[in-house]
């Protein structure tokens, strides 16, 4: 499998976090070509501000493979991290971040500040940005698109 195939699989995540009335991101981990961690955004129906794909994915993760530290993984989210995400990712040690669209109000690798580019902190994951972004930004923008028009409604 390559960098779309494990992204389908987290846009599917996406899709079941839209499914229960959540901003549609998900997230998978991957280790040596399999997924040991999902996670899709739940922050709503948890009240439960930590509750984003990420956090989810790196918790599944760790869960299944039975450590804290996630050296050797890579995350595959639709949407860049934000600077909570990026934190957790840092201290999981995870190697590689690969996510879809940017995002330009929250991201926190490059689009509003890049922490893994900050040389003072002592973890650098490396990233890939934009895969299968035309999606990925699709979904959220149909998401926000159906929200507005639901509230227009009222």
């Amino acid at each position: 499998m390559n960098d779309e195939d494990y992204m389908r699989e987290a846009l599917l995540l996406g899709r079941q976090a839209w499914a229960v009335g959540e901003v549609p991101v998900g997230a998978v981990v991957v280790k040596e070509g399999a997924i040991v961690g999902r996670g899709f955004n739940v922050p709503i129906s948890s009240s439960d501000p930590t509750a984003h794909a990420e956090i989810r994915a790196l918790r599944d993760a760790a869960a299944n493979l039975g450590n804290y530290r996630l050296p050797g993984c890579t995350l595959y989210v639709t949407i860049e991290p934000c600077v909570m995400c990026a934190g957790a990712i840092m201290h999981a040690r995870i190697a590689r971040v690969v996510y879809g669209a940017a995002d330009a109000k929250t991201g926190a690798c490059g689009s509003v500040v890049d922490l893994f580019a900050e040389e003072r902190l002592n973890h650098h994951a490396e990233v890939t940005a934009g895969v299968m972004a035309a999606e990925c930004g699709g979904m959220m923008s149909e998401f926000f698109a159906e929200r507005r028009g639901k509230s227009n409604a009222h």
